[in-house]
């Protein structure tokens, strides 16, 4: 009876090790299935931080140039300030051709 338990109590041994020895091989598979995508996205995201570094050098360079521009504008607005108008040269040019005519006579 002691031998029946034995032989029982390894049957039931044998077929739990194969169980766990399946079940093992199974999160290993796994386990290696997560790795590989951890390691392609980890290299996903360093070639994204290259693409934000790139992104962030070029915002750099696009405000100096933003500031350049802006101070070129108030240089023109500052020459346009100090230009005559139209409406301006028009009057001059009367008064010019009535002082021209003046001095013909």
């Amino acid at each position: 009876m002691a031998e029946d338990i034995k032989q029982i109590l390894n049957e039931y041994k044998e077929e739990t090790n194969r169980h766990f020895d399946v079940v093992a091989e199974d999160i290993k598979s796994k386990i290696e299935t997560v790795s590989e995508q951890v390691a392609i996205n980890t290299e996903q995201i360093t070639s994204l931080q290259e693409d934000v570094k790139t992104v962030k050098d070029d915002l750099g360079k696009v405000k100096d140039d933003v500031e350049v521009i802006k101070f070129d504008i108030e240089i023109i607005k500052n020459d346009l300030k100090q230009k005559v108008s139209r409406e301006e040269f028009v009057i001059l040019e009367k008064r010019v051709g009535m002082l021209e005519a003046k001095s013909k006579k």
